[in-house]
């Protein structure tokens, strides 16, 4: 790990201010990631701007939204009673995530900032078009079995790791973030970048931006949901496939859908095309088959991830049947 230096902000504009005069500064929160990245000499900040203590965590209900703050772990989200009981897919996300230990340091805003769990950009010996604008993708010629289907460009195929993403991205929640020039709320669908032939550019955050708060709109009906996770082992391991999936239902019609997938896209991929052949439909095997290949237009596989299509098919119908009640 290279030499650094180390700030605890005292209050938010003090800590806005120091990460905004110092183009190598980054904030730290729980450091679940940051430190094993710094230590892989994959990032190299010369400061760290410490957050933990400013008053950015709880969960707060208004007349249409709830509001977490950022700084709010996820064991403390994921054994929020109002988030089981009103988004089981957000409390399965968390729980499928990382380990307990790891969930109780980890925040919420750092977990949807989480680089990408590419092994490639993760070891420096590698070509990382990611980590080092232009220098080639690795992924692309190597072993790429966990890489992405959706999404990708001639200069990365990285899949996005969050779990909490996709969930979120599914449900239209939003982030309040605070920065240099004031506060501004970002649809959850517009902070992520595809890489194209930036992929070095992950999201839409400003220098000396932080996130403050995520919001979810209470004008769906969640409570009829599910995230359901394929991964190689049944802990601790990032997914292969995910699928966020909520549903309102009129007795057997899908009334509204809402779906997103993990694991398969360069960023957490939502499905608007699937969601639009469920509305109004009746739910059955056959419409679930049908909104799972919508979902998976355009998808490109890889020499080693040509199985990510069948896999995704399965897990999206079967995340479907399992919300709807279909035996």
């Amino acid at each position: 790990m290279r030499p650094f230096s180390y700030w605890r902000a005292e209050n938010e504009a003090s800590a806005i201010a120091r990460l905004a005069a110092h183009p190598r500064a980054t904030y730290i929160a729980g450091g679940t990631t940051l430190l094993d990245l710094m230590k892989d000499d994959v990032l190299h900040p010369d400061l760290l701007v410490d957050i933990t203590h400013l008053p950015l965590r709880g969960i707060e209900v208004t007349k249409d939204t709830i509001v977490i703050g950022a700084l709010t772990t996820m064991s403390e989200a994921a054994h929020d009673a109002l988030l089981r009981e009103r988004y089981p897919l957000i409390t399965q996300a968390l729980l499928a995530s990382a380990s307990q230990q790891l969930r109780n340091m980890a925040t919420l805003g750092g977990n949807l900032l989480q680089h990408t769990r590419c092994s490639y950009f993760r070891d420096p010996v590698f070509a990382c078009n990611k980590r080092v604008p232009g220098s080639g993708c690795a992924a692309l010629v190597g072993e790429n079995r966990a890489h992405a289907i959706l999404g990708t460009s001639e200069s990365c195929i990285a899949t996005h790791g969050s779990d909490l993403a996709v969930a979120l991205m599914a449900l239209d929640a939003a982030l309040e973030v605070r920065g240099p020039n004031g506060s501004r709320r970002i649809p959850l669908a517009n902070f992520y970048l595809l890489p194209g032939a930036t992929p070095e550019h992950e999201h839409v955050l400003k220098p000396g931006e932080l996130i403050a708060a995520l919001e979810i709109p209470t004008t769906f009906n969640a409570s009829r949901s599910t995230y359901f996770k394929v991964r190689d082992r049944a802990s601790y391991e990032f997914a292969l496939v995910s699928a966020a999936v909520a549903l309102e239902l009129d007795g057997s019609t899908v009334r509204a859908a809402r779906i997103a997938l993990g694991g398969v896209g360069t960023i957490p991929w939502r499905v608007r095309d699937a969601e639009a052949l469920l509305q109004n439909a009746p739910l059955a095997r056959e419409t679930c088959a049908a909104a799972a290949e919508a979902a998976l237009a355009g998808a490109i596989p890889q020499r080693d991830n040509a199985f990510k299509i069948e896999l995704t098919r399965r897990t999206l119908i079967r995340a479907l049947t399992m919300v709807g009640g279909i035996a």
